[in-house]
Formats: C-alpha cells, sequence, structure tokens
C-alpha cells in the first residue's frame, strides 16, 4: 500500500501545541507531518516586524522547536514570501493537505486565500481554522448589521453568544514525520541584536514560549488576579497578567485563558476581578474586529474629520527626550524607560505617555504608534494602532481629545509613593513622595531634566488646534 500523501502543518502567530486546532486537525488526518513556520519578509502588504517583536519571535521559535523535538518531531524553518514557500514545500513532499490557523489583517488574508487557491488547484486541500480569537470578526455584526464602532455594545453581543468553545489539548500521539530535504537555521535569520545587543532586559523579564505563557497564567490566578479590579492601573503593584506578547505570539490561546479564569467555583465567575480582566480580553476583540474591517488602521485616523488636524513635526531632540525618558516629568519618563529596558509598558502608563507626546507635543499619533511598535514585545497589528487612535481621540469608541492626561496628577494618583518613578528614574530615587512628582520644586541638585514643556501652555496649544478643527469641519 503506498505512503499516504503527508500533511503539512502551517504556523504563524499560533506558536503553541496545546489549543491549536489546525496541528489537531492534522494529527487526525493519520498522515506523516510536516510542520513549517515561514518568515515572510516580501509578501505585498506586510508590516515588517520590530526590534522587539523579533528579538521574541525568536525565542518563542526556539521554544517551539525544543518541544518539538521532545515529541520526536522536528520544525522546518523556512525564509520567503509565503505562497512560493509552502507551494514549493507541497511540491516536494507530494503534499496531500496544508492547514493552518486563520489570520484577520487584510494583507495577511489575502496571502491565505491565493494560497488556498493555488493548493486546491492542485489537487492539495488547504483548510483553515478558528483558533486565535474568541469571536472572529465577521460574525459579531449590529442590529443593523454593521461592524461595532463602539466597545461595551460590541462585548454585550459577544457575551450574548454561546460560551467560547473548550480548548484542545495538547497532541498525545504523533504521526510519523514527513521527509523534508531541508531546513534554514534560525540563528541565520538575525532575529536578535548584536551591534549593539539591548537585549539584557528583555531576558531578564521575559520567558517566551508556550511553557512561559502558562507560567504566567497560573502566576496570575493564583497571585495576583484578586488584585486586578483594584490596582490593575498603579503600574508599582503586579496587579496586571503581563500575557500580552504571549497572546500576540500565540503561545497561548483566548480560550484557554477564558476557561481558565471561568473553571472552577462557578460562584467566582460573575467576580469583579474576572470580569474586568475578561473585559480586557474583549478590548482584544474589538482591536482585531475593527482592524478586520479598517485594514489602514495604523496609518488612517478611523474618524476622518481628524484627517485636518494640525499636528507638528516635533523637533528631533524633543521626539527622542520622549523616546527615551527624558521629558522632565516623571511617570513618562518612568513608562518609556521601562518600555526600552523590558520591552513592555504598564498599561496606565502606556496612556499617560501617549497622551504627552500626542497633546502636550502634538506630535502625529502614528509617530508614537511606529515606536511602540519597534519597542514592544506585544507589538500587536490591531492592539498598538486602535490604542493610539483611541488616545488620539481618532478612533473608534474613542476618549474626546480635549481629555488630556496631566503626568503630574496622574503620577500622583496611580503611584502616589513614587515606587515606579524610583524604579525607573533612580536619579529621583532620594525624593520625598511629595516632590518626586514634580522634581523641579526640589531644592537638591539632580542629574534630571527640566520639563520639556509647560503642561497648561501645551493643553490650551491642543484645545486651540482641536478647535480649529472642528471649526473648519
Amino acid at each position: 500500500m503506498a505512503n499516504p500523501q503527508p500533511t503539512i502543518v502551517w504556523f504563524r502567530d499560533d506558536l503553541r501545541l496545546a489549543d491549536n486546532p489546525a496541528l489537531t486537525d492534522a494529527i487526525e488526518r493519520g498522515a506523516p507531518i510536516a510542520l513549517l513556520y515561514v518568515l515572510d519578509e516580501t509578501s505585498t502588504g506586510l508590516r515588517p516586524l520590530g526590534a522587539a517583536s523579533r528579538w521574541w519571535l525568536h525565542h518563542s521559535l526556539v521554544a517551539l522547536g525544543a518541544a518539538l523535538k521532545r515529541s520526536g518531531q522536528r520544525l522546518i524553518l523556512r525564509r520567503g514570501r509565503a505562497r512560493d514557500v509552502v507551494l514549493d514545500l507541497a511540491d516536494e513532499l507530494g503534499a496531500g493537505a496544508v492547514v493552518w490557523n486563520r489570520r484577520y489583517s487584510q494583507p495577511e488574508r489575502d496571502i491565505d486565500a491565493d494560497i488556498k487557491t493555488d493548493l486546491r488547484a492542485r489537487g492539495v486541500a488547504a483548510e483553515s481554522f478558528h483558533a486565535n480569537l474568541l469571536f472572529e470578526p465577521w460574525t459579531i455584526r449590529s442590529g443593523s448589521d454593521q461592524p461595532f464602532r463602539v466597545f461595551t455594545p460590541f462585548w454585550r453581543s459577544c457575551l450574548g453568544r454561546m460560551e467560547p468553545r473548550l480548548p484542545l489539548p495538547a497532541p498525545k500521539r504523533w504521526p510519523g514525520s514527513a521527509t523534508v530535504i531541508s531546513s534554514e537555521m534560525l540563528v541565520d535569520w538575525r532575529l536578535l541584536p548584536s551591534h549593539p545587543d539591548w537585549s539584557e532586559g528583555l531576558r531578564a523579564e521575559w520567558t517566551p514560549g508556550e511553557a512561559g505563557a502558562a507560567s504566567r497564567l497560573d502566576a496570575f490566578l493564583k497571585q495576583r488576579l484578586a488584585l486586578y479590579a483594584g490596582h490593575r492601573d498603579e503600574p508599582a503593584i503586579e496587579a496586571t497578567s503581563r500575557l500580552s506578547p504571549h497572546l500576540r505570539f500565540g503561545e497561548i490561546s483566548p480560550f484557554q485563558i477564558w476557561h481558565a479564569l471561568n473553571g472552577g467555583d462557578e460562584r467566582d465567575r460573575g467576580g469583579p476581578d474576572r470580569t474586568k480582566f475578561l473585559s480586557e480580553l474583549g478590548w482584544r476583540e474589538f482591536s482585531w474586529h475593527l482592524l478586520y474591517h479598517r485594514p489602514d488602521l495604523a496609518s488612517a485616523n478611523f474618524q476622518p474629520r481628524f484627517d485636518s488636524f494640525p499636528w507638528s513635526q516635533p523637533e528631533p531632540a524633543l521626539l527622542a527626550a520622549w523616546q527615551r525618558g527624558r521629558t522632565g516629568y516623571p511617570i513618562v519618563d518612568a513608562g518609556m524607560r521601562q518600555l526600552w529596558q523590558t520591552g513592555w509598558m504598564h498599561n496606565r502608563v502606556r496612556m499617560i505617555t501617549a497622551s504627552f507626546l500626542i497633546k502636550n507635543l502634538l506630535a502625529d499619533w502614528r509617530l508614537g504608534e511606529a515606536w511602540f511598535w519597534d519597542t514592544l514585545v506585544d507589538a500587536d497589528a490591531a492592539n498598538n494602532p486602535a490604542g493610539w487612535q483611541w488616545v488620539a481621540g481618532s478612533g473608534a469608541d474613542a476618549a474626546p481629545y480635549f481629555r488630556i492626561f496631566n503626568p503630574v496628577l496622574q503620577g500622583e494618583k496611580f503611584d502616589p509613593e513614587g515606587a515606579y518613578i524610583r524604579r525607573f528614574v533612580p536619579e529621583l530615587a532620594g525624593l520625598p513622595a511629595k516632590q518626586i512628582h514634580k522634581p523641579w520644586t526640589s531644592a537638591k541638585r539632580l542629574d534630571y531634566p527640566p520639563p520639556l514643556v509647560d503642561l497648561s501652555a501645551s493643553r490650551e496649544r491642543a484645545l486651540r488646534a482641536f478647535a480649529s478643527t472642528q471649526d473648519a469641519g
């Protein structure tokens, strides 16, 4: 009897073995399998990964490869245009099927659709699966059959549907492996920084991979969930999950998180901590819903009336001061330095730093979105631009433009003792709590810059710019 034709599993933003529907399907087919990851930096429309994401991807692929090796499997690495790589490998193996989990940005959907058409034209089965969002974007519509533009009714609609499916277990038995001629070496992809190697802080902070994701979730449930609703806005307190980069690379699925939070005693399901955390998972869903319907979310104002807004182009020195945490406003500088050192920033501080750039420096939100895209380990094609447009007031369900965060008041409210600032702005560590948010009031000589702009004057400038836009409309 002839050997069955192999099945190719094409990994993308789903670098995990558990709750991986495409992988489960391939194993159930019973044919030998080939496990493929493609580094596609050339297909039309794809946004190149930022430096921090490249660092994470390298280590996530190392972790996935090691997990597969323990199961007697091998991860095949190929670089190039995804269509060419997938079709060439299918020809090389005489594959009978190629399976993958769905993606939702327009360029990736176009790539996947073309590959599916080409494979089927060659007589190769091609199937895609629902894996990385709780609710696929086309399934959630308003009562008037339109995409939602406001989060609360969107999430209410999601919650009114059938509970998300149970996560799938990791494979216990594997079929044989397809014979593959070659795999590229991960080191040759040069995803890691080298000259200089700025990743020491990332290595100290993170453990990329499926095991690291499971450990983060377990620690959150046991140690931090009970603090979430009451303390999630306080950056000095470890009350958040820090699962975002693991979700971004698919080392854990939202189905796994959903059911981990909703397991156990049913009396706890409606508790404020669980409810609030799941709503934040809902904001991730909402961001992807927006991107699906507005593919230009990272480059165009969601609300066209902001197209006439008189954004400024900050002087390079001003932009660099914001990027490196030298603005003279401690909570802003602590956040930007946390980002530079660890590849991550507390969500409350993301809003403060974004507001400062957009409204106090009057900079185009796209400048900040691009910086975060390059420096965040959780830089997400949907969440990142949706968050920046929310702060700018130009997005869906956005904060109104005239909501301008005062970084001094925000610091006093959410970091009252200055613990977060002392960690990331050590030159201010000796100041008392009453002065640490306004270091210019101290008589001490400090190796710290004066305020970059006057908060009151820059706020008034921003409001005048907004008013001119309203008048023009």
